[in-house]
């Protein structure tokens, strides 16, 4: 996300703390350039007019000129502005007053507002709610059949639809259904269309006649740009939306729309999607996003998605079995598991501060096809094999090859490399660090 947008102001500041001492004609300068690069990531004109003016008064004052580090308290200042600009703080979900509750998801058709609403339900599960989700696209071929096994992927009931009738009176039996399952939140999944016409205006607008909801969130499509913009003011102008999910984040590397949708329609951005995973959605903070833009890493959200993923009992038990020195292969396939949960190595990579733009790092692409072949390895190892690896020797190897669809070599890497890692936490153990295991996430 924001690739390009990150390294052309990286570029831009690199030059300005480059210098002990900053003139009017220098910052000018500068802002000159990071006006280029907001409107070549596909920032809306008028908002970059106004954000790099803020930015410029600021600049050219006293609080900048008669600093100790001008360059940095100018990088300061960005951050702040770009913070101000996507709403400074993170907007929740407006769930208060009496359950259930009536999430309506609204969107273009191919804007992943099926996907989403299953993510929705996921995210609320995991916060001790009891999400009900209701099918009421009636049109799509499939779209009833596509929610219902995302409902059963993630264990959430779905609302039976029948697609013969009418979408609000679908959403309006949903909400009494919803009532008798003891669920406190209805997420809706309403038809999509190509391009917005009065018909699926009209069809929206019913819906939330008869069900009230809570909160009308568009699902847009990040990596249309200005056009993701363009369809929330339209849809916020006829429905008056609550807020936006942005779908496919992952894939956009200007970043146009979540530095545009804030400032056109003052209407927030509450979520953002990084992934076709049911897992890949987070809430969004316009604090760390401007941290990631200028380069500076993400780390409060890797530790969330850490938390979200840390399960105390096997902490716990991994923490005795390392006292014990009875850290094995199994433990070592559970860990990565766990990795693997909180997102791809390059997703983890960006978000700590200092290894984004490391351009070494940058160029390496971590592969994730290594762990899914370390998987397949210690999966064709006996239960023996697994609790203590020294036993494994060249027959045993040849056969975990064999079974693994891998090369002798890539179990000998693996095992070399375990060998390793349990020597390092046997060290580690002895010095006591193992007590911060569970300290980190209290």
């Amino acid at each position: 996300m924001f690739e390009n947008l990150t390294d052309k102001l990286n570029a831009i500041f690199k030059k300005v703390t480059g210098k002990g001492k900053l003139t009017e004609a220098n910052v000018k300068d500068a802002l000159r350039e990071v006006r280029l690069a907001l409107l070549e990531a596909d920032v809306n004109y008028r908002v970059v007019k106004q954000i790099i003016q803020r930015i410029t008064d600021r600049a050219i004052g006293h609080e900048v000129m008669q600093s100790l580090t001008p360059g940095q308290q100018i990088i300061k200042i960005v951050s702040e502005e770009l913070t101000s600009l996507m709403g400074g703080e993170a907007s929740t979900l407006q769930l208060i007053g009496r359950p259930p509750f009536s999430l309506m998801l609204v969107g273009l058709q191919g804007s992943g507002k099926t996907t989403t609403a299953a993510k929705i339900a996921m995210l609320l599960r995991r916060q001790g709610r009891h999400p009900y989700l209701v099918p009421a696209d009636v049109y799509r071929p499939a779209a009833i059949d596509q929610l219902e096994k995302l409902g059963k992927s993630i264990q959430v009931p779905v609302y039976p639809s029948d697609p013969a009738h009418k979408p609000e009176d679908i959403c309006l039996q949903a909400m009494s259904e919803a009532g008798k399952q003891g669920s406190d939140v209805l997420i809706i999944d309403t038809a999509g269309r190509l391009h917005i016409d009065d018909d699926l205006m009209d069809e929206l607008g019913r819906i939330k006649r008869k069900i009230n909801p809570v909160e009308i969130l568009l699902v847009a499509d990040a990596m249309t740009g200005q056009d993701a913009v363009n369809v929330a003011k339209k849809f916020d102008e006829i429905l008056d939306i609550t807020g936006v999910i942005l779908s496919k984040m992952e894939g956009d590397a200007r970043g146009g729309a979540a530095l545009s949708i804030k400032a056109v329609t003052g209407k927030p951005i509450k979520f953002v999607g990084i992934g076709e995973q049911i897992g890949d959605l987070e809430v969004f903070h316009p604090e760390r996003v401007a941290s990631q833009i200028l380069g500076m890493g993400d780390m409060l959200s890797l530790i969330d998605k850490v938390q979200s993923q840390f399960d105390e009992k096997e902490a716990e038990k991994l923490q005795k079995k390392l006292k014990q020195n009875k850290f094995d292969l199994d433990d070592f396939l559970s860990q990565l598991r766990q990795m693997k949960k909180i997102g791809s190595l390059e997703q983890i990579m960006s978000m700590i501060p200092g290894l984004g733009q490391n351009k070494k790092l940058k160029q390496f692409k971590p592969d994730e096809k290594e762990l899914i072949k370390v998987e397949a390895i210690i999966n064709s190892m006996t239960k023996q094999e697994r609790q203590d690896y020294r036993i494994i020797k060249g027959s045993r190897k040849k056969r975990i090859a064999r079974g693994s669809g891998v090369k002798i070599q890539d179990v000998n890497r693996l095992l070399k490399n375990f060998a390793q890692s349990k020597k390092m936490i046997e060290r580690l153990t002895r010095k006591g660090y193992d007590n911060n295991i569970m300290s980190m996430f209290k």
